[in-house]
């Protein structure tokens, strides 16, 4: 029996050259061993799925025998070009997402403001505010449809207080989508809140030390140098604000279901509504790779950018 030397020998001098330099490199091996668990999860479960509904997008599988499911080419992506429901759910994401992203950037903004100052108990404050983060869809979105009821809602509440009729927040294709993104900002605000934080705390006191001197006012230093210094952040929080945003659907569907009348029927919604109740499989496939093409694109301008600031830095 071999030796574990001229085992090892054996296993780099034979094979072809890939697997010659792979056993001839041990810490490179123990490294490819490692990552393999992960490697394995990556393939089975996101690798093999993609291909799969890319596959799928060309076919009319209806979700039941995939054998039988007939090729049909393009004819799922040249049905979408004239599918109003489809089109309507992309133009209620692009409205989502022109309230929600630059709203929720601002709010957020002026809390981590706030947050940053040296105030007593600061750091509670800050866990409050990340509080909703961490919580689950399905609650928050239980305790908004009970404040936001038309008959029981604290909200009409207060209004009849003030005098002010009660709104159909959740009922009302007018104020449907702006309850939506209310509800989402308040969530999320705390997540932005911390990117604010670390963009913040990463300008130096000096400049704004320098300016004051200078006679410059809190507003001043914050147009002409924390602004300026927080274009970096304010990019970041944009272009993933807006990928979030065209990928909402656990309060879609768990508080409005799309309606009233389709008012709040998103892209990623639709998507389940023709996959999961339509049972149309392959239409659902086309669409959500047409949706991951546009997420691609805004995906892309952000690693542009990225690396476009990296050179600029060296």
């Amino acid at each position: 029996m071999q030796s574990t030397p001229l085992l090892e020998r054996h296993l780099f001098t034979s094979g072809p050259r890939w697997w010659q330099r792979f056993w001839g490199r041990s810490n490179e091996r123990v490294g490819y061993l490692f990552i393999l668990p992960s490697l394995l999860h990556l393939v089975v479960f996101l690798l093999i799925p993609l291909l799969f509904s890319f596959y799928l997008s060309f076919t009319d599988w209806r979700g039941t025998n995939f054998y039988s499911a007939p090729f049909i080419g393009t004819a799922n992506y040249e049905f979408m070009i004239g599918d109003r429901r489809w089109w309507n759910a992309m133009g209620n994401s692009a409205y989502y997402t022109l309230l929600a992203v630059p709203l929720g950037m601002i709010i957020s903004l002026a809390i981590a403001l706030v947050m940053n100052q040296a105030l007593r108990g600061v750091n509670i404050f800050r866990t409050l505010f990340f509080m909703p983060v961490i919580s689950s869809w399905v609650a928050v979105s239980v305790i908004w449809i009970t404040l936001l009821d038309p008959r029981a809602g604290i909200l009409n509440y207060v209004l009849q207080l003030f005098g002010l009729p009660g709104v159909n927040w959740l009922g009302d294709p007018a104020t449907a989508m702006p309850s939506l993104v209310l509800i989402t900002i308040w969530k999320g605000a705390g997540f932005q809140m911390v990117i604010w934080l670390a963009g913040l705390q990463a300008i130096p006191n000096e400049l704004k030390e320098a300016a004051a001197i200078d006679g410059a006012n809190a507003w001043h230093s914050f147009w002409r140098i924390t602004l300026p210094l927080l274009k970096p952040t304010t990019f970041f929080l944009l272009i993933t604000g807006i990928i979030g945003s065209l990928q909402v659907f656990s309060s879609v569907y768990v508080i409005t279901g799309g309606g009233p009348r389709g008012a709040t029927d998103v892209a990623v919604h639709r998507i389940y509504l023709r996959a999961f109740e339509s049972f149309d499989m392959g239409y659902a496939s086309a669409l959500a790779w047409i949706l991951f093409a546009v997420i691609f694109v805004f995906t892309l301008i952000q690693v542009v950018y990225m690396r476009t600031r990296e050179e600029s830095l060296f």
